[in-house]
């Protein structure tokens, strides 16, 4: 049972390790899978390997059973974590939030819009809440819908002002 707590022991610090001072097996395990096999899914295999094996032959008194019960709980988190740590370095789908994406796109006026001059718009892009000088046909006011309709710089647009919809379409 000492040995399976000491491996366990062993994945434990490696991964203690690598939490604090980053992949410190980054390059040793390029030939054998890749990204997929990293120093944190070896620190989970042999961690869940050691334990779970522990565990086993405590309730079981059998070393195979064991063994075959800690290589395959420590498989199953060493492929999670492994899986995770590649989904974690390859990021998301975040974008940067360009001007000229935002065409079509639905905002709220904050700061009024007065004709022949420029007001406040805010909306929500990419997760990011995004504030933009903007500029419309007429005259429009603070907490109207509107619809960017061009991009007139990096940080102004113009707008048009969304028609409220009625609510009884019959006389």
């Amino acid at each position: 049972m000492l040995v399976f707590l000491i491996i366990g022991g062993i994945g434990i610090a490696l991964l203690v390790v690598s939490l604090l001072l980053g992949e410190v097996l980054d390059g040793l395990f390029d030939g054998i899978g890749g990204d997929l096999f990293s120093g944190a899914a070896l620190a989970g295999f042999l961690g869940v390997f050691g334990f779970a094996g522990a565990l086993t032959l405590s309730l079981t008194d059998s070393v195979g059973l064991s063994i075959v019960f800690g290589l395959l709980a420590g498989g199953v988190v060493g492929s999670l974590t492994g899986w995770a740590t590649l989904k974690l370095r390859e990021g998301g789908d975040e974008a940067n939030v360009r001007t000229g994406d935002l065409v079509g796109s639905k905002a709220s006026v904050v700061t009024a819009i007065p004709e022949g001059g420029y007001g406040e718009i805010t909306l929500v892009v990419a997760g990011h809440i995004t504030r933009l000088n903007a500029r419309a046909p007429g005259p429009v006011q603070s907490g109207a819908a509107v619809t960017i309709t061009a991009v007139l710089s990096a940080t102004a647009v113009m707008v048009e002002a969304d028609l409220p919809s009625n609510p009884y379409p019959y006389p």
